[in-house]
């Protein structure tokens, strides 16, 4: 394999890690049936946040916990409004994600455009040395790291441990799980508020490291409207949102690529849709029952995991208020 080719995969496994964090975060916060339309604006704020303080400090550390520290509160707002005060979560979300731009914009102002600390890459020792695959997933920063170990983590906890039950009941059944006394409201504050650290440490990402620093037009605005998407293309399982991000990030990596080629004389706005076509598309399939028609003409024992993995339906209770019996 070309070196170029390596090149541009380990690419492509850097620049989705953000997205791969963020479509975790939302994965967990809309399993337990809150939907966080505020993803975009928190990574925003989040970025800036992260940057500011490691800049500040000079430590990425700090940058790191600013961030997940944003995210963190945002989601706490959306929580209070959406759960307590059962207000409109769509709104609310939204609301907050502009809220959210427009005041990272705001406060960046002093950031924009000067130096900072980043994350380092930092190698694995022997797998690094590895031939090809070494070179693509083990010659990167922490962050990258992180996003493997958080995808494993999430898929464990979700599909093979009584939290994880409890998690998914209370975004599918919120009333057996509070007959089996589950404290359904506690538990959703607690995953909306995780949901939304893990959104707060992608945009650290971003600032701390894919386009490191601040600026006026931040690049990783439009991003979260990704992540969400990428969530629903997932149907709520953590395997699937790394393959979306990784095919999106691999869609942008052609497109760059493409544009920087002086053989192919190719609208540059055009390029720019694929990724959004290309996940418009998948949802209009995933709507039609496309998936479940080729199911059914698999083996019964291949069936079953494959739904399993395979799974497009919403949590049953997402975005839908509990009202404890009293």
């Amino acid at each position: 394999m070309s070196e170029t080719l390596i090149n541009i995969l380990a690419s492509i496994v850097a620049t989705a890690t953000p997205l791969v964090i963020a479509g975790i975060g939302e994965t967990i916060t809309e399993r337990a049936g809150v939907v966080n339309l505020s993803v975009n604006g928190s990574l925003v704020l989040a970025a800036m946040a992260g940057f500011a303080a490691a800049q500040a400090t000079g430590s990425v550390v700090v940058g790191l916990a600013a961030a997940a520290i944003i995210g963190m509160l945002i989601a706490l707002v959306l929580a209070f409004t959406a759960i307590q005060l059962k207000q409109d979560q769509v709104a609310v979300g939204f609301v907050l994600t502009l809220l959210c731009a427009d005041l990272a914009r705001f406060l960046g102002k002093p950031f924009v455009n000067i130096p900072g600390p980043r994350l380092e890459t930092l190698p694995i020792p022997l797998l690094s040395d590895l031939p090809v695959i070494g070179q693509v997933l083990f010659t990167h920063d922490l962050s990258v790291y992180f996003s493997f170990a958080l995808v494993l983590a999430t898929w464990w906890l979700l599909f093979r441990t009584r939290a994880g039950l409890t998690l998914r009941a209370i975004g599918e059944r919120p009333e057996t799980a509070y007959a089996r006394g589950v404290n359904v409201n506690v538990q959703r504050f607690a995953y909306t508020m995780i949901g939304g650290a893990l959104v707060g440490l992608a945009g650290a990402a971003y600032s701390l490291r894919i386009k490191a620093g601040w600026s006026a037009n931040p690049p990783m605005d439009g991003d979260g409207w990704i992540a969400l998407a990428i969530v629903i293309f997932a149907g709520w399982h953590p395997f699937r949102v790394v393959l979306g991000a990784y095919l999106l990030a691999a869609l942008r990596a052609i497109a760059s690529e493409i544009q920087r080629s002086p053989d192919v004389n190719f609208p540059v706005v055009l390029l720019n849709t694929l990724p959004w076509l290309l996940m418009i598309g998948t949802l209009m399939l995933v709507s039609a029952g496309w998936i479940e028609r080729v199911l059914r003409v698999l083996p019964e024992r291949i069936q079953r995991p494959a739904r399993a993995i395979l799974r497009s339906n919403p949590p049953g209770a997402l975005g839908t208020p509990f009202e404890p019996q009293r």
